[in-house]
């Protein structure tokens, strides 16, 4: 039986695949919202000082304790004023090559349009989820 697109398929996935994550993570000190900050500032590039990132952070993952997650990072010598340091480069891609090694079962062979409609259903989603949270 398939469950339907709704909360509850999407919180199983997002938490099998926080499970992956954690996993992959080991070994690194990395907590799950200090690995999301991390990849947020390097999809970030640099546009966002330690303030930007941290909200950021909150917005886009719904962290509670934004700040002390890219303070940590930055006690880890892993960011600079919320820019990533050459070691902090250095981790995010490797974990992300390995990330993407791992979890390559998941997504291989899925159609391109199934992906493209799912893209864009979730995001839309996401956004509406996010709107929700401002009026509650």
């Amino acid at each position: 039986m398939e469950t339907p697109l709704g909360p509850r398929l999407i919180g199983e996935t997002e938490k099998s695949l926080n499970a992956v994550l954690r996993r992959l993570l080991a070994g690194t000190d990395l907590s799950e919202p200090q690995w999301v900050t991390l990849r947020l500032s390097g999809l970030l590039d640099g546009t966002v000082d330690a303030a930007g990132l941290a909200d950021a952070a909150r917005d886009r993952a719904q962290f509670t304790g934004a700040d002390d997650h890219v303070a940590a990072l930055t006690a880890r010598g892993l960011l600079d004023e919320g820019v990533l340091t050459d070691a902090g480069r250095e981790l995010l891609d490797r974990m992300q090559a390995r990330i993407t090694e791992a979890t390559r079962p998941v997504w291989e062979g899925l159609p391109e349009d199934d992906v493209a409609a799912t893209t864009r259903v979730l995001n839309q989603v996401a956004a509406r989820a996010r709107a929700l949270l401002t009026e509650l």
